[in-house]
């Protein structure tokens, strides 16, 4: 039997290494008393190859357990890091932080880790087709998630219940949170790619791409990209285990540096939130679905990146939102900033137009990332 270093592809082992030398360096500095910056930056660094470290854990728990129960384990832990460092905001009052960081990571993925994955596949392969009925399946969800969360905003800010934010974002949330629970089923039948594999069988002469596979491949699955050992069930748990308790130490201390260390760099406190937050904690992670794109498996990529989004908006935001009494000192609503509200809405509408006609190109990657260097921007300053 391989040793278990041998089980590692190089990326793994870099991962490993990486994030082992950042929380430590990060513990050193904290420990030190080192100047405020320095642990916030090296904080950043670690959140990311931790939340890589947990994604390749759970993808080999998963590959024991199949699509479907990849896709549930996926969604349920998935988005570990960023709960963690939502949860030391909360304790530190960090509410606006906490918003910023759940709407940019649905911003993160739906642009900027999106319009990657279509500049590296079409650029490399040229236009790339899809079959769109799990991604339409996925955007509408998504769709449905994010306009019931902003509807506490738009209560509150036309003055129909400003009074009543709270109630109004508690019961959204439930509302989100019972339709995950029913969702669960969905996930472990196979998720959209299993629906879209029924529907296809029973049109007699319609033939799915990719269908000449004699077996299918994980949708969340980094192992169909190369032929590898599984990492022993052990040593995937304890990995898993071990990048979690690293995750919650860094980012208490990455949140305990993050108001001194972004008042001395000049930065916001929502724009940390909306983008160095979100792309540390989640789309690192999610950069598998480049990888997909890049060995022109669009449906692969597509799928991979939509998930992420889609379990922020149905599990994670609104279990904040119902847990933030016990806490932290102020409650966690619905209610957004106008400007995070628009800049979801138009991110998701355009998303939607892309996703549904079942092709992308390179140029439409380029769209995409440039839209969400447009909205960075704009809250680079406040």
């Amino acid at each position: 039997m391989p040793s278990a270093p041998s089980r590692f592809r190089r990326s793994q082992r870099v991962i490993l290494a990486t994030a082992t030398c950042l929380v430590a360096a990060t513990g050193v500095l904290e420990a030190a008393g080192a100047a405020h910056v320095a642990v916030f930056i090296v904080a950043v660094g670690a959140l990311a190859a931790l939340a890589a470290l947990v994604g390749e854990s759970i993808e080999q728990i998963g590959e024991r357990l199949g699509p479907g129960p990849t896709g549930l384990l996926q969604s349920s832990l998935g988005n570990l890091p960023e709960l963690l460092v939502s949860i030391f905001a909360l304790r530190a009052g960090l509410n606006s932080v906490v918003q910023a960081a759940l709407v940019g990571s649905v911003l993160g993925n739906v642009l900027l880790v999106l319009g990657l994955a279509f500049l590296s596949g079409a650029g490399r392969h040229g236009t790339q087709r899809f079959d769109p009925e799990a991604p339409r399946m996925l955007v509408t969800l998504l769709i449905l998630a994010a306009g019931s969360a902003l509807v506490p905003t738009l209560a509150a800010r036309l003055g129909a219940a400003s009074r009543h934010a709270v109630g109004i974002s508690d019961a959204t949330a439930v509302i989100l949170l019972l339709v995950y629970l029913t969702s669960i089923p969905f996930w472990l039948w196979g998720g959209p790619e299993a629906a879209d594999e029924k529907r296809v069988v029973g049109e007699p002469g319609r033939a799915r791409p990719g269908a000449g596979r004699a077996k299918p491949e994980p949708v969340l699955a980094r192992r169909a990209l190369a032929n590898e050992l599984l990492w022993p069930l052990g040593l995937a748990i304890a990995l898993l285990a071990g990048a979690s308790a690293a995750s919650g130490a860094v980012s208490e201390w990455f949140v305990s540096s993050l108001v001194p260390a972004t008042k001395s760099l000049g930065i916001s406190s929502v724009f940390t939130g909306l983008v160095i937050v979100a792309i540390a904690s989640n789309a690192v992670e999610n950069a598998a679905g480049v990888r997909f794109a890049w060995k022109a498996r669009p449906d692969y990529a597509i799928s991979t990146i939509l998930n992420s989004p889609l379990q922020i908006t149905l599990l994670l935001m609104p279990a904040l939102v119902l847990a933030s009494p016990l806490i932290g000192p102020v409650h966690l609503t619905l209610v957004f900033p106008p400007l995070l509200i628009a800049a979801l809405a138009v991110a998701l509408v355009v998303v939607c137009i892309v996703v549904y006609d079942g092709e992308y190109s390179w140029l439409e990657g380029v769209a995409l990332i440039a839209l969400y260097a447009v909205i960075a921007s704009a809250f680079w300053w406040g």
